[in-house]
C-alpha cells in the first residue's frame, strides 16, 4: 500500500539523502528521519545524518551488503506501527532500496503503508559539479554484475553509445572487479572519439569530493573506484574553463 496522503504519516518512509551534504537534503527527508521512532541505514549513511535523528530514537545500522536484511528489518518493524525511516544515499529510486522495499513487500504480503522520499541522486551532483554534461538525452548503467549478467550490461551499452547517448557509469569498478571499465571504454570507443570529454567525481559535495575531467581515450589513466561516478560526453559534448557541457541544441535551432 502506497500513501500520499499530507494528514497521514506513512508506517516506512523510505528517505533520500542526496549525495552527502546537509544542504542538499531535502526538507522533507530531514522532517521524515526528525519524527521518525526506529531509523534504519547502512552506516556511513547514518553518519552523515547524525544530527538530524532525535535522541529517543532506536538507530539500526548494517555494513555494505546487507540491503535485504535492512529492506526487510525495516518492513517488520513498521507493521509494528512505528514510524520508520529508511536511509538511502542519493535518490531511494535509482539504484537504491525503494524497489526492494516493494519486491519484499509483494513477496509477503506486507500492510505497511510505504512513501519514497525522493533525493537529489548522485548523476545529478556530479553533473551539477562538472557543469552541464546532461542536457541531452542520457542513460545511466551501473557496471556491478552481482546481480546483472555481465553479457547484458554489455548489450546496454552498446545500445546506448551507438544512439549517442550521454552515459552515466555508477559502480565502475572495485578491488575485484577492474575489467568492466575497460571493456565499457572499448564499447563507447567502438562509437566515438577518444577526444569525448569525460568527467570522473567521487563524494560530490562531500569532504572528501574529487572531481577530474578527462577523455574517451585517457579515462582509465585517473583514479576511478567503486564510490565514483563517470559521466561520458555524447559527439556534441564540450569543455569549458574547467566545465564539461552537452548541448541542448539551441545554437543549430535559434542561433546564439
Amino acid at each position: 500500500m502506497t500513501t500520499s496522503s499530507a494528514d497521514t504519516t506513512p508506517a516506512l518512509q523510505v528517505v533520500g539523502l542526496g549525495p552527502g551534504a546537509q544542504d542538499l537534503m531535502a526538507p522533507r527527508a530531514r522532517q521524515a528521519i526528525e519524527k521518525a521512532e526506529i531509523v534504519v541505514g547502512y552506516r556511513t549513511y547514518l553518519e552523515l545524518v547524525t544530527d538530524c535523528i532525535p535522541a529517543t530514537a532506536e538507530v539500526i545500522s548494517s555494513s555494505m551488503m546487507q540491503e535485504i536484511d535492512r529492506c526487510r528489518k525495516a518492513l517488520e518493524l513498521a507493521e509494528t506501527g512505528k514510524r520508520v525511516a529508511l536511509v538511502c544515499g542519493g535518490d531511494p529510486g535509482i539504484y537504491a532500496m525503494a524497489g526492494l522495499v516493494f519486491e519484499l513487500a509483494k513477496a509477503t504480503d506486507s500492510a505497511a503503508a510505504i512513501e519514497v522520499i525522493p533525493g537529489i541522486a548522485a548523476l545529478n551532483g556530479c553533473a551539477a559539479v562538472l557543469g552541464a554534461p546532461l542536457m541531452h538525452d542520457f542513460a545511466a548503467i551501473s557496471l556491478s554484475d552481482l546481480m546483472t549478467p555481465f553479457e547484458l550490461i554489455e548489450q546496454r551499452l552498446e545500445a546506448v553509445a551507438s544512439a549517442d547517448f550521454v552515459v552515466v557509469i555508477y559502480n565502475p569498478k572495485s578491488k575485484k572487479r577492474t575489467q568492466q571499465i575497460v571493456r565499457a571504454q572499448e564499447i563507447l570507443l567502438g562509437h566515438r572519439s577518444p577526444d569525448t570529454p569525460v568527467g570522473i567525481v567521487q563524494g560530490a559535495s562531500r569532504d572528501n569530493q574529487s572531481v577530474c575531467l578527462s577523455t574517451l581515450g585517457e579515462m582509465l589513466d585517473q583514479e576511478i573506484g567503486m564510490q565514483t561516478t563517470v559521466i561520458i560526453g555524447n559527439s556534441q559534448t564540450f569543455t569549458w574553463q574547467g566545465q564539461m557541457v552537452t548541448p541542448r541544441g539551441y545554437n543549430n535551432k535559434y542561433g546564439l
